[in-house]
């Protein structure tokens, strides 16, 4: 089943499903010799359970480490020799294996990453190695006074649901994973029925799904059906966590739990990327001119809110001298407040979404970046034409628009305090 989607700028999306359930999204740019392409599986860590943390993240790292046919060097040694990339990746919401490469050497590479779904074997050895590296960066994170904070934060706003933890895992989970959860978790979510390959480049649309058809045609979906998710529910409980340590600066971070990216809360979602883009997107956002320019309270100051299948999070932050705390706090919180107390003006919101905008149109420029926008909304259920969904609906939130969805999500925080005991306990905003 092949169908095209129009998108702006006079880009066309060919969209095919083959009769094993792969999905195949093809981009032609000829402007290139190059073909870049992503491979989704609907996976990652939403789909861990809890005493697994990090199991995604260890098979990215153990999977392209050896097949039935090749051996870890070997696999490198066939990518660096025609000066291709190719890697593995797990996120919250999908997991990821991309390559690149010269459009003569696509067939090639896309051979080696059919072997790598199909016929990874996860030495025992190469799991040992991968762990060792992991617990070492668990333990780098907990080192770093900002991950820590917004790993609190994340705890106390999921609680049992996945997004609670960090994609690495902790190190209690690390150490008791094995070679065993890496394959039952490989067997269970890589089969064709589960994979979107995402394709642009100078290639034609014929083309890229015949390579597709030769390669991954005769990979049969397994007889049994997923499994459904039984995730717990997010429910709001503002809490305040606060972690005394002898720093030189104080990390202060407000959470508001958000919605997730669903048709049905697709105005709340544009509103709020908009206001994000406004409040800290860059040096001329409100969080910076404010606190850092106007008062000198910041060394560091932003926001962020992430894309999400299930609730996601609206974050702001800010990293202070010791001294500054209360008076950072009060500051973070009183600039998010006049969101919901006065909209903003007219030359304040078209700014915003000029931003916004222009920053959304530049990550839409190599090939890989196309390869791994389009790939990323069809994994999320959303579709390719989510591409001009989005723009529209930030075209079309108005300040009084923006105003009434602060006034909804921006309520009480959820608060994560790092820094030393007598600049952190006993605030109060």
């Amino acid at each position: 089943m092949t169908s095209t989607i129009a998108l702006p700028q006079n880009r066309t999306i060919h969209h095919t499903v083959l009769s094993n359930g792969i999905t195949v999204l093809v981009t032609e740019n000829p402007s290139a010799d190059i073909i870049a392409a992503r491979l989704f599986f609907k996976a990652g860590s939403r789909w861990e359970p809890h005493d697994k943390a990090g199991l995604s993240h260890l098979v990215a790292a153990v999977m392209t480490k050896g097949t039935k046919n090749h051996s870890s060097l070997e696999i490198a040694e066939r990518v660096e020799s025609i000066g291709a990339s190719l890697g593995t990746d797990a996120a919250s919401d999908y997991f990821l294996l991309s390559l690149k490469t010269v459009s003569a050497d696509f067939p090639e590479m896309l051979t080696l990453a059919g072997e790598l779904l199909r016929s990874a074997t996860f030495p025992e050895s190469e799991v040992e190695l991968e762990r060792r590296l992991t617990l070492q960066a668990i333990r780098s994170q907990q080192e770093q006074p900002f991950t820590i904070a917004l790993d609190r934060l994340r705890q106390a706003m999921y609680g049992d649901h996945p997004y609670a933890l960090s994609g690495l895992g902790t190190t209690e989970t690390i150490e008791n994973l094995t070679r065993e959860d890496l394959q039952t978790y490989y067997k269970t979510h890589f089969r064709p029925d589960n994979l979107t390959i995402s394709i642009a480049g100078r290639i034609t649309p014929d083309q890229a799904v015949s390579h597709v058809e030769a390669i991954l045609g005769n990979w049969k979906a397994p007889v049994t059906p997923f499994a459904d998710l039984d995730l717990s529910i997010v429910t709001p409980n503002p809490t305040r966590s606060t972690v005394p340590q002898d720093t030189q600066q104080s990390i202060v971070i407000l959470g508001y739990l958000a919605p997730s990216v669903q048709s049905d809360t697709m105005e709340d979602y544009a509103a709020l990327k908009l206001l994000n883009t406004y409040l800290g997107n860059g040096l001329s956002s409100r969080l910076f001119v404010e606190l850092r320019e106007k008062r000198g309270l910041a060394y560091e100051v932003s926001a962020f809110y992430p894309t999400r299948l299930d609730t996601s999070y609206f974050v702001t932050y800010m990293g202070t001298a010791p001294g500054n705390t209360a008076i950072a706090l009060s500051g973070l919180k009183t600039e998010v407040d006049r969101l919901c107390a006065a909209p903003l003006n007219d030359e304040e919101i078209q700014t915003a979404k000029n931003k916004l905008l222009g920053q959304y149109a530049l990550g839409k420029q190599t090939n890989s970046q196309l390869a791994q926008i389009f790939g990323w909304y069809e994994t999320l259920g959303l579709g390719v034409a989510f591409d001009t969904h989005f723009q529209e609906a930030i075209s079309r939130v108005t300040a009084e628009a923006a105003q009434e969805i602060a006034c909804r999500y921006f309520g009480d925080p959820y608060v994560s305090l790092l820094g030393p005991a007598e600049a952190i306990e006993n605030l109060h905003i």
